[in-house]
């Protein structure tokens, strides 16, 4: 990896944003689900629903290997950030411990879509297959959704910078993130961030590029825990 990259500077903090930030608990679960489903609502586990992806979670939350945060504003929960210190053990290990509650909640949406059972097969296979072969990396920072209404006020900027300071104060050095190749706006996003493209894989049946940070070279990013540890 680079060091410092070139171009990045350090992200302004705005207290009062900072402030809203806190860590995801049990009961953001539902709200958390329907900004999921507005903002990716093609994805597969989108497509599975809202009452699917309440079930998810809320074992997430749960799991020491989580790390989430959302933006809480006059009690109102308008965005979130979703990550791990070690994504695939931290998935594995929420679905073999809620299956029996993952299974019905998915149910509707694979009657109404049984295309979805092909891909659902697959979902196993990503983290090997998005795994960077010279470099293991197990944190990765993996959903993160706002309302539109908050666009413009860099608070995804800081809410990713939270998951960040976070990974490095609890010793990750690199953080991961995929998107779609054709995304250009959450391709462009990242490479002003400073991440390295790492090369691209095929899933889903799309093309995707995985990108790697250096939390220790990044100039946005410190050491700082606010989520707490189980």
């Amino acid at each position: 990896m680079t060091p410092n990259p070139q171009g990045v500077r350090p992200l302004p903090v705005d207290p009062a944003v900072l402030a809203c930030i806190r860590p995801m608990e049990f009961r953001d679960a539902a709200r958390v689900a329907e900004l999921h489903h507005a903002a990716m609502g093609s994805s597969l586990w989108a497509r599975l629903g809202v009452r699917f992806l309440a079930e998810l979670y809320r074992g997430l939350v749960e799991d020491r290997r989580f790390l989430g945060f959302v933006f809480e504003e006059d009690g109102h929960v308008g965005g979130f950030i979703a990550g791990s210190t070690d994504a695939a053990a931290m998935m594995q290990a929420v679905f073999r411990a809620r299956w029996f509650l993952l299974g019905p909640a998915a149910l509707p949406g694979v009657l109404a879509r049984p295309g979805v059972l092909r891909h659902l097969v697959q979902t196993a296979r990503y983290f090997a297959v998005s795994q960077d072969d010279a470099l293991d990396v197990p944190a990765e920072s993996l959903f993160c959704s706002f309302e539109p209404a908050l666009r413009g006020r860099r608070i995804a900027g800081l809410i990713n910078k939270v998951l960040f300071d976070d990974l490095l104060a609890r010793g990750h050095r690199y953080v991961k993130i995929t998107t779609e190749t054709d995304n250009e706006g959450a391709n462009r996003q990242l490479r002003s961030w400073g991440f390295e493209d790492r090369g691209t894989f095929t899933f889903y049946g799309k093309e995707m590029v995985r990108y790697v940070l250096d939390l220790e070279a990044s100039p946005r990013v410190e050491p700082a825990l606010r989520h707490p540890t189980v």
